[in-house]
């Protein structure tokens, strides 16, 4: 008798997972677009360097000052940047999603470190202004890395704009961690990583990249959009656009950030004109952090662009451009 109620009681269950599996799989039925990078895609823009094909192109005169343009992520792309398209009346503007990222080749592991991507950064800048000063304009991750560059390379950089980096050092990556694991680990992430899981399995995108890089740019997307996130305005949703994440590029990063924090150490308190901007909308890492940060550095400025959350370009591009005139007409 006990032997029949147990195998009763496992027939239910295994009938309720089953029935949980079919209901997850019909919810998860359609396409998963995922766009196909530059290796599959030859008509997209491109800039070959370190013997990396990147999706990427400049706008702007010949002969007029560098501006090289990094977008966040890790594993992001460039494409809620253009907005900085404007400065090409004056300037070159540099537009490239990192290596792994975006609609950029797809690169092993061993190649996303953060030596790579400042690597990619100096023979961009060697290629397109050879022998001169660039100006680096970086968004997030993107504002991380040209501190980082900064850092080891202080004579190729006449400025830099930096819109909301996260954090400099181990310790602010402690408390920028707090914060996120709070958001990431709420129900309406979680069950997003759950269901892009099995929508995985429809991806347009046929190379080996794919499934991964939707399953994590589905979670990245719902960590942004959470109500709890300022990374948008509130009673907004967040709504800066994307073309595809890199899933090996987020993922190799966060496994150990610490290469970048050692790039940047070398160039905190540098005399290079800084311009810190900040969304008005974020208390995260909006204008409380960026003043912390532009407070370490003599020749900083601080300009909080409001009604603005994390994407400060996206959200509020006029007033941001206005802004990054005014300082690098001062360079």
């Amino acid at each position: 008798m006990k032997r029949t109620t147990i195998y009763v009681a496992a027939g239910a269950v295994a009938g309720a997972i089953a029935f949980a599996f079919g209901g997850l799989m019909a919810a998860t039925r359609g396409d998963a677009p995922v766009m196909a990078t530059v290796t599959e895609n030859l008509s997209l823009p491109r800039l070959d360097v370190n013997d990396v094909t990147l999706h990427g192109e400049i706008t702007g005169p010949d002969g007029a000052p560098l501006v090289i343009v990094l977008h966040g992520g890790p594993g992001g792309d460039h494409r809620s940047l253009k907005g900085l398209a404007a400065l090409s009346d004056r300037y070159r503007v540099l537009f490239f999603d990192q290596r792994g990222s975006g609609l950029s080749e797809r690169v092993s592991e061993t190649g996303l470190g953060v030596s790579d991507y400042l690597a990619d950064i100096e023979a961009l800048a060697e290629a397109h202004a050879p022998g001169q000063e660039v100006i680096l304009v970086g968004h997030s991750f993107g504002a991380m890395l040209a501190l980082a560059f900064m850092g080891q390379q202080p004579e190729r950089v006449r400025g830099a704009v930096l819109i909301e980096p996260g954090f400099l050092d181990a310790a602010g990556y402690a408390a920028w961690e707090q914060r996120r694991r709070e958001i990431a680990g709420s129900g309406s992430v979680t069950l997003t990583g759950l269901l892009a899981g099995f929508q995985a399995r429809n991806v347009t995108a046929r190379d080996g990249a794919a499934q991964r890089d939707f399953i994590v740019g589905s979670v990245v997307h719902a960590f942004a959009d959470h109500p709890a996130n300022p990374y948008h305005c509130p009673g907004e949703a967040y709504s800066a656009p994307s073309w595809r994440f890199g899933g090996a590029a987020s993922d190799t990063f966060w496994a150990d950030p610490t290469p970048l924090f050692s790039a940047i150490e070398p160039g905190i308190g540098t005399e290079t004109p800084l311009l810190f901007l900040a969304g008005g909308c974020n208390d995260w890492t909006g204008a409380p952090l960026q003043e912390a940060h532009a407070a370490r550095f003599p020749k900083a400025e601080l300009i909080t662009i409001e009604g603005a959350g994390h994407d400060v370009i996206w959200d509020q591009k006029d007033a941001a451009i206005r802004a990054i005139r005014r300082y690098l007409q001062e360079l």
